[in-house]
């Protein structure tokens, strides 16, 4: 299974943001600095998650991007579903309708994976920096 770079950009991002400093805003030069890729790129990331709630933007001198309350509650899922969609990751283009068996087993580990991912919060990663520190 693969997400797209976007992903992987905006799951670190967010990382950073909760290790640092959660509620003080960080540029997007800082930011795309961290992670060696281009500022604008990471913007159109930022974008996507300023949309879904999860991050807010400050302008101004003192401006970049920050967490937004009750970011401690955010999980993988929710990240990967900011930037991906939520749309299943398996569509059987066999016509067999709901009965097809192998919708039913791809479904299901989806299921289980999107399980997991929603049980793992970036706070709780960012705790582990805080305390490896």
């Amino acid at each position: 299974m693969k997400y797209s770079k976007a992903t992987n950009y905006a799951l670190h991002t967010m990382l950073h943001l909760a290790a640092a400093t959660p509620d003080k805003p960080m540029g997007v030069q800082q930011l795309a600095q961290q992670q060696k890729l281009s500022p604008t790129y990471l913007s159109k990331i930022l974008t996507k998650l300023v949309k879904e709630g999860m991050v807010q933007s400050a302008s101004g001198a003192n401006g970049g991007y920050s967490l937004k309350a009750n970011w401690e509650s955010i999980s993988f899922l929710d990240i990967i579903h900011a930037i991906e969609g939520k749309a299943s990751l398996f569509d059987c283009d066999v016509d067999h309708g709901p009965n097809c068996l192998i919708q039913q087993v791809m479904v299901s580990a989806e299921e289980k994976m999107e399980e997991e991912l929603r049980n793992v919060k970036i706070a709780d990663l960012a705790k582990e920096i805080a305390a490896a520190k």
